[in-house]
């Protein structure tokens, strides 16, 4: 069974909410703070993070960035608060994904599994003909799981590296974020500032200058595309 901590400090979601999971399958580990959150995944570490963003003490965000200085675990945040501010601080602290409470069980496990099928998926399964795809300065090693750029090692997440991957599997066409997102995600809809700010945090990373790419580039009103 998939291990998932819910860091969550209302105690009725909290029950609640972990008592859905696991009649979808899951194992749920429960924490009412970050503090009691990130000692939890270091202890018995879950194959899944759900947290929330207003927490006592240490709040999700400041969390999300713990979490992410040593784990490479998927990141679901659940929250009340759908401005877009907090959406894209979340994002841009390292979360994967984001839902927007009152959750809906059903799509939250969608959401769940979708992750859970992306980080096992072999990538090369994507990019089975070549071992290593060239953009300039820019190497994609979809089979050993690695982004270099002048030859260095660049520390991508997981979620930033299939982004990464399936932009390379088609390179120079432009892919929509809708399709980012369903083939990323495995949402067949979603909220569309995942994908920009996933892209934002690769190009900080790949790009000598973010606010200009060279590599990861937007055609206006299209979506990206990935050139040498």
């Amino acid at each position: 069974m998939t291990a998932v901590l819910l860091i969550e400090d209302d105690d009725r979601i909290r029950l609640s909410l972990a008592m859905a999971l696991e009649d979808e399958g899951y194992t749920a580990y429960t924490a009412a703070t970050a503090e009691e959150g990130l000692a939890e995944q270091r202890r018995r570490p879950a194959e899944t993070v759900l947290i929330d963003l207003m927490l006592p003490g240490m709040d999700g965000y400041e969390c999300i960035r713990q979490l992410r200085r040593t784990d490479d675990v998927p990141i679901v945040v659940v929250s009340a608060r759908d401005d877009t501010h907090d959406i894209v601080a979340a994002l841009e602290a390292g979360a994967d994904d984001y839902v927007v409470k009152p959750v809906a069980v059903k799509e939250l496990a969608a959401r769940l599994r979708a992750l859970r099928r992306r980080a096992r998926t072999v990538t090369q399964q994507a990019v089975p003909t070549t071992s290593v795809l060239t953009f300039g300065d820019l190497e994609v090693r979809p089979e050993a799981g690695e982004v270099r750029l002048r030859g260095e090692a660049v520390a991508v997440t997981r979620t930033e590296f299939r982004l990464l991957c399936e932009l390379a599997d088609h390179p120079g066409l432009v892919l929509s974020r809708q399709q980012l997102l369903q083939r990323v995600w495995g949402h067949e809809f979603g909220d569309e500032r995942v994908v920009d700010v996933h892209v934002g945090r690769l190009r900080h990373k790949i790009e000598p200058e973010s606010g200009n790419p060279r590599h990861l580039v937007t055609v206006r009103g299209l979506g990206y595309k990935l050139q040498p």
